[in-house]
Order: structure tokens, then C-alpha cells, then sequence
């Protein structure tokens, strides 16, 4: 892969521990693109942004904050897509990301939602490419799961908040709502 001006969207400082060492032991020039509107509570949003800054401030990271925190546009989105909301979610956000690497000059876009072994890549892969076509600026997958266990090591490292759960209030109650079997019948 030759040596390009990537803009990668961060979900969070922890997630984007080994994408941006990977990336840069390449050669790429990164910038980081923080949108997230889908975190929920907005206490949690704005700890995830602190830590966001907290992680570039301490690797030489540009970042970029879209600190837009528009919940019932994204609530009405994930709800509107029923079963399928992480489908929506990552539109969401992958978008944004992909007109403003489309707008700065980037030669790609790519996120650090592809480092854990928790999100969905496929549709995330499908999701980056429809967008990078419609917004005319290449979408860049890489499956960094390969390299989940060092961003944990390093996120730890550098004493950054490790959150418990993906963000949205979905699987915020998937994280810790667990009814007890008798209730569920």
C-alpha cells in the first residue's frame, strides 16, 4: 500500500491505540476525526471525547472534533433501522467522516471501529465502500483486530478510561441488562 494522508475516524482514545501505531509504522499520515452522537449518556460522550484528546495529546495525534451531539437524529436513525441499527449507526458516522475527508483533501478515510472484536466488519466494510462511492473519497479496510490485545496494552500504558461497553444506549443495556430466565418466560 503506498504512503497515504488517511483521516481515521476514532470511536474512542482506546480504539485507536494500535490503528494509529500501525498506520504510522507504514508511513501514513493520520489524522484523527472524532464524531460520535450514538454515545449515550452524554456524560459518557463527553468522557470518551476527553479521552479522545487525552490519547492525541500524548501520541502527536491532529485531531479533528465534531462535537455535534445530536441524539434524536441518531435515536430516530437506530430506531427507524430496528434490527438493523449498527448498520445505521456506522452510516452515520462513517459519512460524516468521509465528507470531511472529501472536503480536506484525504486520500482515504478508514475508522478505528475496525480494531475490535466486537463490532460487526462486514457490514462495516460494505457500509465504508457504499459511502466512500457516494462521497467519492476511497474508503481504506483494514482489519486491525490483529493488533486488539497491543491497543489494550498500550491504552493501559498510557492510563487512558477503558470503557465498559460500545456507547450506544442499545448496548449499554445489552452490557448489563440481564433479566433473570423466570422473568423472560
Amino acid at each position: 500500500m503506498k504512503t497515504m494522508k488517511m483521516l481515521l475516524h476514532l470511536c474512542c482514545g482506546p480504539c485507536a491505540c494500535f490503528p494509529v501505531k500501525h498506520l504510522r509504522d507504514a508511513g501514513h499520515e493520520i489524522v484523527g476525526y472524532f464524531y460520535n452522537p450514538n454515545i449515550h449518556p452524554y456524560k459518557e460522550f463527553t468522557r470518551r471525547l476527553d479521552t479522545s484528546r487525552e490519547f492525541a495529546a500524548k501520541v502527536g495525534l491532529d485531531l479533528v472534533v465534531d462535537a455535534a451531539y445530536d441524539l434524536e437524529g441518531y435515536l430516530a436513525n437506530a430506531l427507524a433501522a430496528g434490527s438493523d441499527r449498527c448498520r445505521a449507526c456506522y452510516g452515520l458516522r462513517l459519512r460524516q467522516a468521509a465528507r470531511y475527508a472529501r472536503e480536506n483533501g484525504f486520500d482515504c478515510f478508514t475508522t478505528t471501529l475496525l480494531v475490535s472484536p466486537y463490532q460487526r466488519h462486514e457490514i462495516i466494510k460494505e457500509v465504508g465502500e457504499s459511502i466512500a462511492a457516494a462521497e467519492n473519497v476511497p474508503f481504506c479496510y483494514l482489519d486491525f483486530r490483529l493488533g486488539w490485545q497491543e491497543g489494550v496494552q498500550i491504552s493501559k500504558d498510557l492510563e487512558l478510561y477503558r470503557q465498559p461497553y460500545c456507547g450506544c444506549i442499545f448496548s449499554e443495556r445489552d452490557r448489563y441488562y440481564k433479566p433473570r430466565k423466570e422473568a423472560r418466560q
